[in-house]
């Protein structure tokens, strides 16, 4: 098990080119499902997660290859049904499998999922929504079991749900007559499937709404080309991470629009943005300005940053707090912030930080992919030497993270951890 070793208190400076957004390359691989034929997908990050979703279209009988960042997937030869859950357990979004399976094979079995430690992401909003849409499901032995004609209905979210509405979005496009998704995902990530959806032939509607309508078709064709969007989270991981650390960083190949209230927050800490293209500047600032946030589904503060933001917090000069509205137990990071000498009390959803002159370095546990990008940017902070444990996390989530910021002037590198 590899271990990641920083020794800290050095400026980043320089470029970092962000790579394709893993958030959006998930479901959009599972929707290869829909139609059977050759898919090529670009601009797509070598990650833990893409890596496990290659082999759970493998196993139902796709043929996937990839090489230099090209995603090249085969569907003619799908015949099973069935996601497993030696790969399911590892990755929630495997779950994302289930629709566009139900949708082509009119069956689905696929294993409750797994992923990050992360506290309770029932998947009632999925279930509903098909069952809705005319699925039958039954739950036997750890299996959600599917089978059914998908028809149009209209589906209302109690509560906003990127993967529901992925799933939902994937299993309508097919479903005889219109689906009308009320309270839909309007994240950029569900854009992009949208618009994959609609490359196939999906007639979809409302895209970037609240509302989306699908109207089903009889017949979707497979796409021969397809970029990712630049991941937003990896670029908002490097943004605050050059707040953090101090410097000057521009990031390549990145959409300001999707990053609109990080970038706020950002300057209101003391940081100066500079906008051009599909490129952004930060030059930070000696002195941390406190800024509280809460987190929110999109356009608000993304709670995929929400540990980052803690980090840099932990050194401003005062007082904040990070409210965590999405995930209401999402705090795995600050027993571990606190051993670099962070001064942070919790209570429910609510983490109250005292801002320290400095970090110091300390050996540390990484618990999921977010808190591992937040220990690692405090590490880069901090006076003298950490060691970040289990950072297969961060592999999740991030294309070789230590090697991007070694070329920023970081000293960070990766070592085995002995047994």
């Amino acid at each position: 098990m590899d271990k990641i070793i920083v020794d800290g208190g050095k400026q980043l400076n320089g470029k970092v080119k962000i790579g394709g957004a893993k958030n959006a390359v998930l479901p959009i691989m599972t929707a290869c499902i829909l139609a059977p034929g050759k898919y090529t997908i670009t601009n797509v990050p070598d990650l833990r997660d893409t890596r496990t979703m290659s082999e759970l279209l493998r196993c139902i009988g796709a043929d996937v290859k990839y090489e230099n960042n090209i995603l090249q997937i085969n569907t003619k030869n799908c015949n099973s049904p069935e996601a497993p859950y030696e790969l399911v357990k590892t990755m929630r979004a495997s779950f994302y499998v289930l629709g566009p399976l139900l949708s082509r094979f009119g069956t689905s079995k696929v294993s409750l999922p797994g992923g990050c430690a992360r506290g309770p992401r029932p998947v009632n909003y999925h279930i509903e929504a098909l069952e809705k849409l005319g699925a039958n499901i039954e739950l036997n032995n750890g299996y959600i079991i599917a089978k059914g004609n998908l028809r149009g209905e209209e589906i209302t979210f109690k509560n906003t749900s990127v993967g529901a509405t992925g799933n939902t979005l994937m299993a309508a496009v097919k479903a005889n007559g219109t689906t009308i998704i009320n309270n839909a995902a309007i994240e950029p990530e569900i854009s992009l499937l949208c618009n994959f959806l609609k490359k196939m032939g999906a007639e979809i509607s409302g895209i970037g709404t609240k509302t989306l309508t699908v109207k089903g078709v009889t017949e979707l064709k497979s796409v021969n080309s397809f970029k990712i969007m630049p991941d937003r989270i990896e670029a908002g991981t490097f943004l605050i991470a050059t707040a953090m650390t101090g410097g000057s960083v521009e990031l390549i190949d990145v959409n300001s629009n999707h990053l609109k209230c990080v970038l706020d927050n950002l300057v209101v800490a003391g940081s100066e943005i500079d906008i051009s293209d599909d490129n952004i500047k930060i030059n930070s600032s000696k002195i941390v300005n406190p800024v509280s946030i809460v987190t929110a589904p999109y356009p608000g503060f993304p709670t995929d940053l929400q540990a980052q933001w803690m980090a840099l917090m932990t050194i401003s000069r005062g007082q904040s707090n990070i409210t965590d509205e999405v995930y209401l137990d999402r705090f795995t990071h600050v027993a571990e912030l606190n051993r670099l000498g962070a001064n942070i009390k919790l209570n429910k959803n609510k983490a109250f930080i005292n801002g320290v002159p400095f970090l110091k370095g300390a050996q540390l546990m990484s618990t999921d992919i977010r808190a591992s990008a937040s220990l690692i940017i405090s590490a880069l902070s901090a006076k003298g030497i950490s060691e970040i444990s289990r950072v297969y996390h961060i592999d999740r989530g991030y294309e070789k993270i230590e090697n991007k910021f070694m070329k920023l002037g970081a000293n960070i590198w990766r070592e085995l951890e002995k047994e």
